[in-house]
Protein backbone atom coordinates (compact mmCIF):
# COMPACT_ATOMS: atom_id res chain seq x y z
CA UNK A 1 0.00 0.00 0.00
CA UNK A 2 1.17 3.74 -0.25
CA UNK A 3 0.47 6.59 2.04
CA UNK A 4 1.04 10.55 1.13
CA UNK A 5 2.71 12.76 4.10
CA UNK A 6 1.57 16.50 3.18
CA UNK A 7 3.43 19.46 3.09
CA UNK A 8 2.83 22.67 1.54
CA UNK A 9 3.48 26.17 1.97
CA UNK A 10 1.13 29.05 1.81
CA UNK A 11 2.55 31.10 -1.12
CA UNK A 12 5.84 30.19 -3.52
CA UNK A 13 6.90 33.09 -5.21
CA UNK A 14 9.74 31.52 -6.66
CA UNK A 15 11.23 27.85 -7.23
CA UNK A 16 14.72 29.80 -7.38
CA UNK A 17 17.11 28.08 -4.91
CA UNK A 18 14.50 26.36 -3.60
CA UNK A 19 15.53 23.09 -1.48
CA UNK A 20 13.30 20.41 0.16
CA UNK A 21 14.62 17.96 2.38
CA UNK A 22 12.12 14.84 3.73
CA UNK A 23 13.93 13.06 6.74
CA UNK A 24 12.92 10.59 9.32
CA UNK A 25 13.58 12.38 12.40
CA UNK A 26 14.08 9.37 14.93
CA UNK A 27 17.62 8.20 13.14
CA UNK A 28 17.78 11.48 10.17
CA UNK A 29 17.81 9.24 7.62
CA UNK A 30 17.44 10.98 4.39
CA UNK A 31 14.35 10.27 2.85
CA UNK A 32 13.68 12.35 -0.58
CA UNK A 33 15.51 15.39 -1.75
CA UNK A 34 14.58 17.92 -3.95
CA UNK A 35 17.58 20.59 -5.24
CA UNK A 36 18.43 22.40 -7.64
CA UNK A 37 14.82 21.98 -9.63
CA UNK A 38 15.25 18.37 -9.83
CA UNK A 39 14.61 15.55 -6.93
CA UNK A 40 17.97 13.79 -6.20
CA UNK A 41 17.27 9.99 -6.03
CA UNK A 42 21.48 9.10 -5.84
CA UNK A 43 21.04 11.31 -2.03
CA UNK A 44 18.25 8.82 -0.67
CA UNK A 45 18.78 6.39 1.78
CA UNK A 46 19.06 3.36 0.04
CA UNK A 47 15.77 1.72 1.57
CA UNK A 48 13.64 4.63 0.23
CA UNK A 49 14.90 4.40 -3.42
CA UNK A 50 12.09 4.22 -6.01
CA UNK A 51 9.59 4.28 -2.90
CA UNK A 52 9.58 7.71 -2.07
CA UNK A 53 8.09 10.31 -4.89
CA UNK A 54 7.53 14.11 -4.98
CA UNK A 55 4.18 14.81 -7.07
CA UNK A 56 6.28 16.90 -9.57
CA UNK A 57 3.71 19.08 -10.81
CA UNK A 58 2.61 20.93 -7.91
CA UNK A 59 5.76 21.49 -6.80
CA UNK A 60 5.05 25.12 -8.40
CA UNK A 61 1.97 25.54 -6.39
CA UNK A 62 4.12 24.85 -3.08
CA UNK A 63 2.99 21.64 -2.29
CA UNK A 64 5.90 19.39 -1.48
CA UNK A 65 4.03 16.48 0.03
CA UNK A 66 5.34 13.08 -0.26
CA UNK A 67 4.12 9.40 -1.46
CA UNK A 68 5.52 6.61 -0.05
CA UNK A 69 4.70 3.41 -1.95
CA UNK A 70 5.03 0.02 -0.49
CA UNK A 71 4.60 0.81 2.77
CA UNK A 72 6.54 -1.75 5.29
CA UNK A 73 6.21 -2.00 9.22
CA UNK A 74 9.64 -0.57 9.56
CA UNK A 75 8.28 2.93 7.91
CA UNK A 76 5.82 3.82 10.86
CA UNK A 77 7.86 6.66 12.86
CA UNK A 78 7.94 10.72 12.02
CA UNK A 79 8.89 11.99 9.47
CA UNK A 80 9.74 15.83 8.96
CA UNK A 81 9.65 18.05 5.90
CA UNK A 82 12.18 21.12 5.68
CA UNK A 83 11.72 23.88 3.15
CA UNK A 84 14.60 26.33 2.32
CA UNK A 85 13.41 29.15 -0.12
CA UNK A 86 16.48 31.55 -0.23
CA UNK A 87 16.86 33.19 3.49
CA UNK A 88 13.92 31.82 4.42
CA UNK A 89 13.22 28.12 6.02
CA UNK A 90 9.91 26.55 7.12
CA UNK A 91 9.25 22.73 8.57
CA UNK A 92 6.63 20.52 9.47
CA UNK A 93 5.98 16.69 11.11
CA UNK A 94 4.07 14.01 10.03
CA UNK A 95 4.11 10.48 11.67
CA UNK A 96 2.66 7.21 10.11
CA UNK A 97 1.50 4.69 12.78
CA UNK A 98 -0.17 1.32 12.60
CA UNK A 99 0.94 0.38 9.62
CA UNK A 100 -0.48 -2.92 8.14
CA UNK A 101 2.18 -5.78 8.95
CA UNK A 102 2.52 -9.30 7.69
CA UNK A 103 5.71 -10.95 8.49
CA UNK A 104 6.68 -14.69 7.80
CA UNK A 105 9.88 -16.48 9.30
CA UNK A 106 10.83 -19.97 9.05
CA UNK A 107 14.35 -22.11 9.92
CA UNK A 108 17.40 -20.17 9.35
CA UNK A 109 19.40 -23.60 9.07
CA UNK A 110 18.48 -26.77 6.94
CA UNK A 111 16.83 -29.70 9.28
CA UNK A 112 18.53 -32.95 9.42
CA UNK A 113 16.11 -36.08 10.56
CA UNK A 114 16.07 -39.58 10.33
CA UNK A 115 13.79 -42.30 8.46
CA UNK A 116 10.67 -42.77 10.85
CA UNK A 117 11.18 -39.83 13.06
CA UNK A 118 9.22 -36.82 13.44
CA UNK A 119 10.44 -33.78 12.65
CA UNK A 120 8.92 -29.90 13.15
CA UNK A 121 8.37 -27.57 10.10
CA UNK A 122 9.22 -24.03 11.68
CA UNK A 123 6.64 -21.06 10.33
CA UNK A 124 5.25 -18.01 12.71
CA UNK A 125 3.87 -15.27 11.97
CA UNK A 126 3.99 -11.43 12.95
CA UNK A 127 0.91 -9.41 11.96
CA UNK A 128 -1.39 -6.61 13.70
CA UNK A 129 -4.52 -8.96 12.71
CA UNK A 130 -5.35 -12.17 14.58
CA UNK A 131 -4.57 -15.40 13.35
CA UNK A 132 -7.77 -16.31 13.48
CA UNK A 133 -8.83 -13.77 10.88
CA UNK A 134 -6.34 -14.86 8.42
CA UNK A 135 -7.80 -16.04 4.94
CA UNK A 136 -5.26 -18.65 4.06
CA UNK A 137 -1.90 -20.50 5.29
CA UNK A 138 -0.64 -23.03 2.82
CA UNK A 139 2.18 -25.76 3.28
CA UNK A 140 3.68 -26.68 -0.10
CA UNK A 141 6.50 -29.06 -0.92
CA UNK A 142 8.00 -26.13 -3.84
CA UNK A 143 10.01 -28.22 -5.56
CA UNK A 144 7.54 -31.25 -6.40
CA UNK A 145 4.88 -28.55 -6.27
CA UNK A 146 2.71 -30.55 -4.03
CA UNK A 147 0.19 -29.44 -1.43
CA UNK A 148 1.02 -30.73 1.92
CA UNK A 149 -1.82 -29.09 4.27
CA UNK A 150 -4.11 -26.24 3.90
CA UNK A 151 -5.63 -23.83 6.86
CA UNK A 152 -8.75 -22.61 5.86
CA UNK A 153 -11.83 -21.24 8.19
CA UNK A 154 -9.86 -22.41 11.15
CA UNK A 155 -9.55 -26.00 10.13
CA UNK A 156 -6.31 -27.96 8.07
CA UNK A 157 -6.47 -30.85 5.70
CA UNK A 158 -4.25 -32.26 3.68
CA UNK A 159 -5.74 -33.29 0.41
CA UNK A 160 -2.31 -35.22 -1.11
CA UNK A 161 -2.15 -38.98 -0.61
CA UNK A 162 1.48 -38.80 0.65
CA UNK A 163 0.95 -36.58 3.14
CA UNK A 164 -2.54 -37.66 4.55
CA UNK A 165 -2.47 -38.59 8.46
CA UNK A 166 1.12 -37.44 8.15
CA UNK A 167 0.75 -33.71 8.87
CA UNK A 168 -0.98 -31.72 11.60
CA UNK A 169 -0.73 -28.01 13.05
CA UNK A 170 0.17 -27.29 16.67
CA UNK A 171 -4.07 -26.23 17.59
CA UNK A 172 -2.98 -24.45 20.54
CA UNK A 173 -0.55 -22.46 19.56
CA UNK A 174 -2.15 -21.54 16.17
CA UNK A 175 -3.91 -17.99 18.34
CA UNK A 176 -0.06 -17.10 19.09
CA UNK A 177 0.58 -17.01 15.21
CA UNK A 178 2.55 -20.25 15.10
CA UNK A 179 1.87 -22.10 12.11
CA UNK A 180 4.91 -24.87 12.48
CA UNK A 181 4.24 -28.00 10.71
CA UNK A 182 4.53 -31.58 12.17
CA UNK A 183 5.57 -34.37 9.75
CA UNK A 184 5.46 -37.64 10.77
CA UNK A 185 7.22 -40.86 10.07
CA UNK A 186 9.07 -38.73 7.71
CA UNK A 187 10.36 -41.30 4.21
CA UNK A 188 13.28 -40.65 2.03
CA UNK A 189 11.13 -38.77 -0.55
CA UNK A 190 9.91 -36.21 2.11
CA UNK A 191 13.49 -34.55 1.50
CA UNK A 192 12.80 -31.46 -0.37
CA UNK A 193 11.95 -27.76 0.14
CA UNK A 194 8.95 -26.71 1.72
CA UNK A 195 7.05 -23.14 2.15
CA UNK A 196 4.69 -21.87 4.28
CA UNK A 197 2.43 -19.22 3.10
CA UNK A 198 0.13 -16.80 4.97
CA UNK A 199 -2.48 -14.75 3.37
CA UNK A 200 -4.29 -11.99 5.47
CA UNK A 201 -5.97 -8.84 4.42
CA UNK A 202 -5.15 -8.80 1.09
CA UNK A 203 -1.73 -8.93 2.09
CA UNK A 204 0.71 -12.46 1.44
CA UNK A 205 4.11 -13.15 2.79
CA UNK A 206 6.00 -16.24 2.75
CA UNK A 207 9.14 -18.49 4.34
CA UNK A 208 10.76 -21.48 3.33
CA UNK A 209 12.38 -24.48 5.34
CA UNK A 210 14.69 -26.95 4.20
CA UNK A 211 14.52 -30.96 4.97
CA UNK A 212 17.99 -32.69 4.06
CA UNK A 213 20.10 -35.34 4.96
CA UNK A 214 17.37 -37.77 5.52
CA UNK A 215 18.92 -41.13 6.69
CA UNK A 216 18.08 -44.69 9.01
CA UNK A 217 17.96 -43.91 12.78
CA UNK A 218 19.92 -46.09 15.11
CA UNK A 219 17.46 -48.10 15.71
CA UNK A 220 16.69 -49.23 12.18
CA UNK A 221 20.69 -49.55 12.09
CA UNK A 222 20.79 -52.01 14.98
CA UNK A 223 17.74 -54.01 13.23
CA UNK A 224 19.43 -54.26 10.29
CA UNK A 225 22.76 -55.57 11.51
CA UNK A 226 20.91 -58.12 13.63
CA UNK A 227 18.67 -59.57 10.62
CA UNK A 228 22.09 -60.21 8.84
CA UNK A 229 23.72 -61.51 12.21
CA UNK A 230 20.68 -63.87 12.18
CA UNK A 231 20.66 -64.65 8.92
CA UNK A 232 24.63 -65.72 8.85
CA UNK A 233 24.24 -67.85 11.88
CA UNK A 234 20.72 -69.92 10.51
CA UNK A 235 22.51 -70.28 7.38
CA UNK A 236 25.24 -72.10 9.14
CA UNK A 237 22.59 -74.24 10.97
CA UNK A 238 20.87 -75.07 7.95
CA UNK A 239 24.02 -76.26 6.33
CA UNK A 240 24.94 -78.53 9.54
CA UNK A 241 21.58 -80.07 9.87
CA UNK A 242 21.09 -80.44 6.10
CA UNK A 243 24.54 -82.03 5.31
CA UNK A 244 23.74 -84.83 7.51
CA UNK A 245 21.46 -86.61 5.27
CA UNK A 246 23.55 -88.39 2.56
CA UNK A 247 20.83 -88.35 0.69
CA UNK A 248 20.99 -84.67 -0.19
CA UNK A 249 23.24 -82.94 -2.49
CA UNK A 250 24.45 -79.23 -2.60
CA UNK A 251 21.25 -78.43 -5.13
CA UNK A 252 18.82 -79.49 -3.00
CA UNK A 253 20.83 -77.92 -0.15
CA UNK A 254 20.04 -74.63 -1.77
CA UNK A 255 16.52 -75.33 -2.78
CA UNK A 256 16.02 -76.14 1.41
CA UNK A 257 17.47 -72.63 2.41
CA UNK A 258 15.26 -70.60 -0.66
CA UNK A 259 12.41 -72.09 0.97
CA UNK A 260 12.99 -71.53 4.40
CA UNK A 261 12.76 -68.49 6.71
CA UNK A 262 16.69 -67.32 5.96
CA UNK A 263 15.68 -67.57 2.28
CA UNK A 264 12.87 -65.54 2.57
CA UNK A 265 15.35 -62.69 4.45
CA UNK A 266 18.07 -63.87 1.96
CA UNK A 267 15.41 -61.88 -1.04
CA UNK A 268 14.57 -59.33 0.92
CA UNK A 269 18.22 -58.35 1.42
CA UNK A 270 19.15 -59.03 -2.25
CA UNK A 271 21.35 -62.06 -1.26
CA UNK A 272 21.79 -64.74 -3.76
CA UNK A 273 23.32 -68.08 -1.56
CA UNK A 274 23.84 -70.07 -5.04
CA UNK A 275 26.14 -67.34 -6.50
CA UNK A 276 28.12 -66.29 -3.38
CA UNK A 277 28.91 -70.08 -2.40
CA UNK A 278 30.25 -70.34 -5.82
CA UNK A 279 31.33 -67.19 -6.71
CA UNK A 280 35.41 -67.87 -7.25
CA UNK A 281 35.25 -71.60 -6.83
CA UNK A 282 33.38 -73.00 -9.78
CA UNK A 283 34.32 -77.05 -8.57
CA UNK A 284 33.13 -76.58 -4.46
CA UNK A 285 31.32 -80.12 -3.02
CA UNK A 286 29.98 -80.51 -0.32
CA UNK A 287 30.66 -84.07 1.31
CA UNK A 288 27.73 -85.92 3.58
CA UNK A 289 28.89 -86.01 6.84
CA UNK A 290 28.62 -89.66 8.00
Amino acid sequence: SSVVLPCCVDELLSVEGLEVEWRKTDSETLVHLYQDGESRAESQQQDYQDRAHFFTEEIQHGNFSLRLDKLRAEDEGQYKCKVYIQQDSGETVVEIKDVERLLVSGSSRSISASVGEDVTLNCSVDSHIPPEDFEEVSWKKIDEDIQVLLYQNSEAHSSNERYIDRVELFTAEIPKGNFSLRLKSIRTEDKGVYMCKVFAGGLSANATVVLEQLGFSVLHIMMLILCISASGSALLLCCLIYCRSPTKGISSLFDFIESSSVGQLSRILSMDFRSIATRGHPSITLTPLH
